[in-house]
């Protein structure tokens, strides 16, 4: 696995030697695809491993079935935008073709110039900000599972249509809490509630007492929190033991994945509305594709987990159809076949990729069981409602991406 020592040397020999130029050995006939994501850290259980076994299982399945050589890697970009784009400048020197999970929006962005200036893929499962297929697209880019437009919109409106028109934002300080807290607000606004204010906490971060202080004061009827992973759960444990919903006040957590439920308890969640894109219990294809990838998981895959089996197996069949030689020679070559041609597998179900880059399909508005209701292991959640595509996603012309004309 590459450290952050040995990616940022490599992306200074690079830089110096005059920028990147990937190295395309004569008859190199290896597809290579690196999963760069949190292996260590706060993201880790919301990736990590269980974004590489999907992975892994798309390759399995596809790969050796259709003449189609490849080689996974995987390196731990330690949340850290430029441990992620040393790896990813390393790795495309050495023939990588196409990075995917990625975690983190921070690192999106940063990563964005760098994939498209070496015409590869980036394939985006864990990553929040819609500004990535908004005013920051690329044509090198295709975005995955959610974005922070669709979590906002689906929870947000719900929660207000339900009597919660006054909120309190705590969110992570940087792009992807940044994002969330404004498209949750325009849902908000447009539905006739209010956001009496916010606060923006360190990530990582492990005490949230003066931000939960901060929302019981504001009289806020709904606390908003844009925030993920670790840090995510860290919040909600700690409301818990303040008793704030005792005292009348809701939570909403705008990203809540199922491994969060998992960390926190029923007992703790019971109750919280949360929006999906995938649920391993929908019906009888997700638990046919969860049954593939449980036993290398320790546990169902969540939404940017089974995305990144969606997404790589949707570029191997591009990869097929165009050839390996077209697809080590540009990216832009493969992303053109999978927007042109629909997304369908056990996973997604059905699925399309938009001029813009980012793949869209229907949203599910969930509730958090009470221990009670919970019949089986991971027995998580109750599905409220199927969000259709054009009610879940912003629209098409509304990002400022200038790929959409």
């Amino acid at each position: 696995m590459l450290t952050r020592r040995t990616a940022l040397a490599g992306a200074a020999a690079l830089t110096a030697a005059g920028g990147i130029r990937p190295v395309r050995a004569q008859g190199d006939t290896t597809i290579r695809i690196g999963v760069l994501n949190d292996e260590s850290g706060v993201y880790r259980d919301v990736g990590g491993p269980g974004s590489v076994a999907c992975v892994k299982q798309a390759v399995a399945e596809y790969a050796s079935q259709n003449g189609v050589n490849v080689e996974v890697r995987v390196a731990d970009q330690q949340n850290k935008p430029d441990v992620a784009v040393g790896i990813a400048r390393q790795w495309f020197a050495e023939g990588v073709d196409v990075i995917t999970d990625i975690q983190g929006s921070a690192i999106a962005l940063g990563l964005q110039s760098v994939v498209k200036n070496a015409d590869k893929v980036m394939l985006a499962c864990n990553v929040g900000t819609s500004d990535l297929t908004g005013k920051a697209c690329s044509p090198n880019t295709i975005h995955f599972a959610y974005d922070t437009y669709m979590v906002g919109s689906a929870t947000g409106s719900a929660v207000v249509k339900q009597g919660g028109d006054t909120w309190f934002f705590i969110r992570a300080d940087y792009a992807f809490g940044k994002s969330l807290q404004s498209d949750t607000t325009g849902v908000i606004e447009r539905n006739g509630g209010k956001v009496v204010g916010s606060i923006a906490v360190p990530f990582p971060n492990t005490d949230f007492s003066g931000a939960l202080i901060a929302a019981q004061s504001s009289g806020a009827k709904i606390i908003g929190l844009a925030e993920a992973g670790t840090d995510l759960v860290n919040c909600l444990k700690q409301a818990a033991e303040f008793g704030i919903t005792k005292r009348g006040q809701k939570l909403a957590a705008l990203l809540l994945f199922i491994n969060d439920v998992h960390a926190i308890g029923l007992s703790a969640v019971q109750g919280l509305v949360l929006s999906n894109t995938f649920y391993w219990d929908l019906n009888d294809r997700t638990r046919k594709f969860t049954a593939r990838v449980r036993e290398a998981i320790g546990a169902p895959p969540n939404m940017s987990q089974a995305a990144n089996y969606t997404a790589v197996l949707h570029y191997l069949k591009a990869v097929k159809a165009i050839g390996v030689p077209a697809a080590k020679q540009s990216g832009l070559a493969a992303i053109k076949w999978m927007k042109a041609n629909k997304i369908e597998d056990d996973a997604y179900g059905e699925a399309t990729i938009r001029p813009d880059g980012l793949t869209v399909s229907p949203g599910y508005l969930c509730e958090v069981k009470s221990p009670e209701q919970s019949k089986h292991p991971w027995d998580y959640y109750k599905v409220l409602a199927t969000i259709p595509v054009a009610d879940a996603w912003r629209p098409l012309n509304a990002g400022g991406c200038p790929l959409v004309t």
